[in-house]
């Protein structure tokens, strides 16, 4: 197959390039974009988003945005399938609570607070990293993830022109639970056959 994988940091791209090269590879085209400017070539035989990539996508109508941009590209008897947290996950198993761990090459403090009104958390996560001579530096990042109900995203697919086919709960077939902490999405252009 051939292969685009779009990301919004250089940084991480540049990864996946190097990582590329070293398994003499060249199959896939990285392209720095935000979701919300995605702009391919062509149509697309299918198209997925993983790691909580649309949980970045912060207001209700940035997210329309990004699936009117999906369709658009999608090909004929294609699906889109992307993960999402749930609001179970941010706020019953994250929200207000700080996560460390103590590693070899690093180690981490990761605080979460998650904002019920905005259905919002905040991950403040300070980072150690091992360097030269047994050095650490340290690191910090500020991530926003939103959380969004299932029937929000099925409404947002719709006035997007996509139509929902499936939701799952994480690695399995069933469907989502109100304990799931994660859930698949399948969606495909409205009016397409799968």
């Amino acid at each position: 197959y051939d292969m685009v994988g779009v990301d919004n940091s250089a940084e991480m791209l540049e990864i996946a390039g190097e990582r590329q090269e070293e398994e003499e590879r060249n199959d896939i085209l990285y392209l720095l974009q935000a979701m919300r400017e995605l702009e391919l070539f062509g149509n697309i035989r299918a198209i997925v988003s993983v790691c909580d990539s649309m949980n970045y996508i912060l207001k209700p109508e940035d997210l329309k945005k990004v699936f009117g941009l999906v369709k658009e590209y999608l090909a004929d008897d294609v699906v889109f399938i992307f993960d999402l947290n749930t609001v179970h996950k941010y706020r019953d198993l994250m929200g207000e609570c700080t996560i460390s761990e103590n590693r070899e090459e690093s180690s981490f403090i990761w605080e979460n607070y998650f904002y019920e009104d905005e259905m919002v958390n905040e991950y403040d996560l300070t980072l150690f990293i091992r360097e030269e001579n047994d050095l650490y530096r340290k690191y910090e990042e500020l991530h926003y993830q939103k959380a969004y109900e299932l029937e929000q995203v099925k409404e947002l697919l719709l006035q997007a022109g996509m139509e929902f086919v499936a939701a799952y709960d994480a690695f399995t077939k069933n469907a989502p639970r109100k304990e799931s902490d994660r859930i698949y999405v399948v969606a495909r252009e409205h009016g397409k056959e799968v």
